[in-house]
Parts: C-alpha cells; structure tokens; sequence
C-alpha cells in the first residue's frame, strides 16, 4: 500500500487521574481503511479527535503528510468527520444541507450545484435535493452526513460509530456503501467501532486498542487468525481461552491432554495461553477424540449449530455443521495448526500494554 500519510507521534492525553492515550504510535497510510476497534473507554474516539483536532494532545505530534498539525484547528485540516448522531441543519433541505461547507468556503453557484449532484449520485440518492431531513430514514440522514463531507474533497474522512445508530440490515448495506465510496472516491478512512464484525467487514488495517493502548495492528485475516494475546482473541469473535503448558517445540498440555501445534520457541514446561476458535473444535466418536465430553447445550445460529462440550473440566464452545444432542458423548479433536500459543502477561499492566506486540 502507498505511503504514509497520517503519523501519530508518542501521543498521550489524559482527563484528570484517568490517562485515555499513553505514548500511542500509529501511522495510516493514503487509500488506507483503517478501523480502530475496542471496547468503550480504550480511548479510540479520543485518537480519532485527536487526529480531527477537536482535542490537542497532552503531548506528542500529529503529522499529516509531513507537516506537523498538532496545533492547526479542524477547519483548517485537511479532513472531515461523519458522527453517530448526524448533525443534519432541519431547518435546510438536503441540498443546503450538503451545500453549507461549499458556501463558507466561497464557491460559485455551479460549482456547489454541480457537487450535490455528484455527491448525490454517490451515495445512491439523486433527486433528493429538495427533501428535509426529517422525511428520511437513519439510513438515508447517514449517507446525507457522508455526502456533506465527500463535497469538501478531505484527503480523509473520519468516522466515529457512524452506523451505531442503525438497524442490523441498514447496517450491513451501509458497509457495502462505504468500502465502495472508499474504492471510488480513493481517500483514507479512518473509522471508529466497538462492532468487531463491522471491523473484519470493512476494514484493510484493524487497531485494536484496550486501556489507551494498541494491543494488536493486522490485516482482518492476521486479527482473527493469529491473535497477539487473549484480549485479541476474546475481543475479535468467539474463542476458547484456556491456560495451557508447553511441554516443548510444537506440544501443549492443556487441560491435562498433551496437544500437538506448530507453535516454536516458548521454552518447555511454560505455562501460555491457548486459544482455540470454536469452528475450528471438531466433535468426532469419543473414542476417535484427544478428549471426551458431552454437548450440555445446543442452538442453531442458521449458518452453523454452536454448542457447548463439558470436558476434562472445561466448557468448550463448538460451532458446527453437525448437529449433536443435549447429552451427547462425544470426543474433541484440533488440528495442530488450529491451535494459537501466547505468553501468558505477567501483570496487569503488561496485559494492557501487551509488551510482547
């Protein structure tokens, strides 16, 4: 991907004793859609403010293509950002709506005109110039707020929780809305969510942060597949997080059972953590199986049936396309490279920190 454009330098920022951003690097390169995803108060919506300059930092430097812009006011910045709660004028149609960043900045008639239409066009709903906002569905006031930003030509447009409003289907189509405004209109998005699997959807690069700190930065795929610790795995989808000895070089006790796995490199006789995502947990005749349990629950999720397995103490969440009964005795298998080992965090702050990313 091409070059850096947005560079967060050592950025810090606390609100009283509570410290949200501490001594956070982050760079977001051009054409990137890059999605800072975590739970509530990991300090995501203050990075995106930060970067809009609606907050300054205690300390560090925004660098937006090789200029330091820590101090420059949000008007001034190359970039604009679309909220949850739409901040559409009522008192304007949607035309004047759009139009209200072109007029301050002076623009002809023409101009201005010829924008709506085009931003219109862009987010499927031409014709509506003259309709007042109240007359529109969420969905539609969401990609009015998008239209008002993509008129001002940003070099890029932020996003906080912009669909957390919505309802589950608007929210889907809205997804696909935006990764093809994205591939169109060739600008950065950098988006803000709590909704991981609008962060696998959507998003090129995923951060995913917890207590002012970046715990992981990956690709959808790296995310999900090879978390960097149990906070990441049990953020991003369901997962079995279990603690585990490694013996040795590709072999882990867990829950008493020797397992063999790929990974190398962790010492013998350390105790990891495991994780082990549930689709990849096969139930097999309980005598083909490492270990035994039994299903003690059962519900079918339309794609797949997601039970739960008590076994060796344990219970184990299973999504399958196999149906097994309440009661079921059953024996589990993985398969080596199914199985993700990572340094147990020593203390609460390196479990924060994540010092070994």
């Amino acid at each position: 991907m091409s070059n850096k454009l947005i560079d967060l330098v050592h950025i810090s920022k606390t609100y009283g004793t509570n410290t949200v951003l501490d001594n956070l690097d982050l760079y977001i390169r051009e054409n990137e859609f890059l999605t800072l995803l975590g739970p509530s108060g990991c300090g995501k919506t203050t990075t995106l403010r930060i970067i809009g300059g609606f907050e300054t930092p205690d300390s560090g430097q925004v660098i937006f293509d090789g200029k330091d812009i820590t101090a420059l006011p949000p008007n001034k910045r190359q970039l604009n950002t679309v909220f949850q709660r739409y901040a559409l004028f009522s008192h304007m149609n949607i035309a004047e709506n759009i139009a209200f960043g072109l007029k301050i900045k002076n623009k002809t008639k023409k101009y201005i005109d010829d924008k709506i239409r085009y931003a219109l066009k862009l987010v499927n709903l031409d014709g509506y110039e003259n309709r007042m906002p109240d007359s529109l569905s969420g969905g539609q006031q969401q990609r009015i707020a998008i239209a008002r930003a993509i008129v001002n030509e940003p070099k890029v447009l932020l996003l906080d929780e912009p669909l957390g409003a919505l309802d589950l289907k608007l929210r889907q189509d809205m997804q696909y809305e935006l990764i093809r405004l994205k591939n169109e209109l060739g600008i950065t998005f950098v988006y803000v969510t709590h909704d991981q699997e609008e962060a696998l959807t959507m998003s090129d690069t995923i951060v995913v942060m917890n207590q002012g700190y970046i715990q992981q930065i990956g690709t959808p795929e790296t995310i999900y597949n090879e978390p960097e610790n149990a906070f990441v795995a049990d953020f991003i989808g369901d997962s079995n997080i279990l603690s585990g000895i490694m013996l040795k070089d590709r072999l882990v006790n867990i829950l008493g059972t020797p397992f063999q796995c790929v990974d190398e490199g962790f010492g013998t006789n350390t105790p990891v953590d495991v994780v082990i995502r549930p689709e990849d947990v096969n139930l097999v005749k309980p005598e083909d199986g490492m270990i035994r349990g039994i299903v003690t629950h059962l519900i079918f999720k339309g794609v797949h049936y997601e039970m739960e397995v008590m076994a060796n103490n344990y219970e184990w969440l299973v999504h399958s396309t196999d149906m097994f009964p309440v009661g079921t005795e059953v024996g589990i298998r993985v398969v080596p490279f199914d199985i993700q080992i990572m340094n147990k965090p020593i203390s609460e702050d390196e479990e924060a920190v994540n010092i070994e990313a």
